[in-house]
């Protein structure tokens, strides 16, 4: 049970620095995000992000194995969807932001996720 809340939080935690610095790099007028709904935003992404990762594999090995390596992009960009959809807090205007957006999402949230889980466990090997 402790493995899953620490996994749980290293994901929050590398999500939200994904959206943040995405949100940073590509600016308001491609990728926009609203302080107040950023938390509804964040969970919707979080959350459909793990319910279509293992669904979208399961599809791409079944029906078109190519995809499989794709599997993160794709949950990636179905979840920035739902969560712009769903939510206040993230609005993306533009072809630019979609494209760009998905493949930083998911770039800067794996880089902040394994830095964020080495220093996680670092700390609690100390």
């Amino acid at each position: 049970m402790v493995r899953f809340l620490w996994n749980l939080v290293v994901t929050l935690i590398a999500a939200a620095v994904g959206l943040w610095l995405t949100y940073f790099i590509l600016g308001a007028d491609d990728f926009d995000m609203n302080v107040g709904g950023f938390l509804l935003a964040l969970v919707i992404f979080v959350v459909a992000q793990a319910i279509l990762s293992p669904f979208i594999l399961k599809i791409s090995v079944r029906y078109a194995s190519a995809l499989t390596g794709g599997v993160a992009l794709i949950s990636t960009f179905v979840a920035l969807l739902l969560a712009n959809i769903f939510s206040d807090g993230l609005d993306i205007k533009t072809a630019t932001g979609w494209l760009v957006g998905t493949v930083l999402v998911w770039l800067l949230s794996a880089l902040a996720g394994w830095l964020v889980g080495a220093f996680v466990l670092k700390n609690k090997a100390q």
